[in-house]
């Protein structure tokens, strides 16, 4: 396959970005976009120009570290798919792709494709814990849990918190994950001791991170990689409501 792409270059938060667009020839259809980056940059490096700044880590769809805009769409054109586990053979021969960052404020870029997420980690250490003891694994087991609230939590700490849901929204909200976050802690036993006082200090920082509000687009469930669907968002300001009434 052979491909042309327009890829964002900025030397940091500060610099003003644009598109340099490189051509890329013998792409097998098998290989990762990933790795198609990869042979990009190898290609870069001998020629002794810079190579293209790009995050990952687990390239297996679990750490949510390859946050890229492909042709417009967060993590590329293939439902419930992670950057990583996109593969060239999704693109046709000699068609044009566009690669981008994050485009959220709340993201800021440190340098090329590379944003900084740590917007999400602030959201977490708001609230997104518990405090009491769980003990191991088996004293865990010991709390009866209905199986379909263990299966609602279980499908929402599925989060990975890429920061696809706040790119694809046009308010750049991070409603999704946040509500992902509380509704995995807020089904569970364990996670009843600081429901109330979990949902206003997530939101507040979320709010304080400069993130917008939900917009009721639907395209935060429509880019999240693993389908994490907006009841979510419904059930987290029904939680929001609830702990004004019953203030902890």
């Amino acid at each position: 396959m052979n491909l042309t792409l327009h890829v964002w270059r900025q030397a940091d938060s500060d610099a003003r970005g644009d598109f340099e667009t490189f051509k890329i020839s013998d792409v097998s259809p098998d290989m990762s976009f990933l790795e198609m980056l990869d042979v990009l940059n190898e290609g870069l490096i001998s020629e002794g120009s810079e190579p293209v700044a790009f995050d990952h880590d687990c390239r297996e769809g679990i750490c949510g570290a390859c946050s890229l805009v492909i042709n417009g769409v967060p993590h590329g054109p293939q439902k419930a798919t992670t950057t990583c586990q996109l593969y060239m053979r999704e693109f046709d021969d000699g068609q044009a792709v566009w690669i981008e960052p994050w485009r959220v404020g709340a993201f800021p870029v440190v340098r090329d494709l590379v944003v900084d997420r740590s917007a999400f980690d602030r959201i977490l250490q708001a609230g997104g814990y518990v405090s009491v003891r769980t003990g191991a694994a088996p004293d865990g087991n010991t709390l009866p849990v209905p199986k379909d609230v263990a299966d609602r939590a279980f499908t929402s700490a599925t989060c990975i918190g890429c920061g696809a849901c706040a790119a694809a929204c046009p308010s750049s909200s991070a409603s999704l994950f946040v509500a992902a976050k509380i509704s995995h802690l807020g089904l569970l036993p364990q996670g009843q001791v600081e429901r109330n006082s979990r949902v206003r200090m997530m939101l507040a920082q979320m709010d304080g991170e400069g993130f917008g509000h939900c917009s009721n687009h639907a395209e935060c469930q429509s880019a999240c990689p693993k389908e994490i669907d907006i009841g979510r968002i419904a059930r987290m300001n029904r939680d929001l409501y609830r702990s004004f009434v019953r203030r902890t």
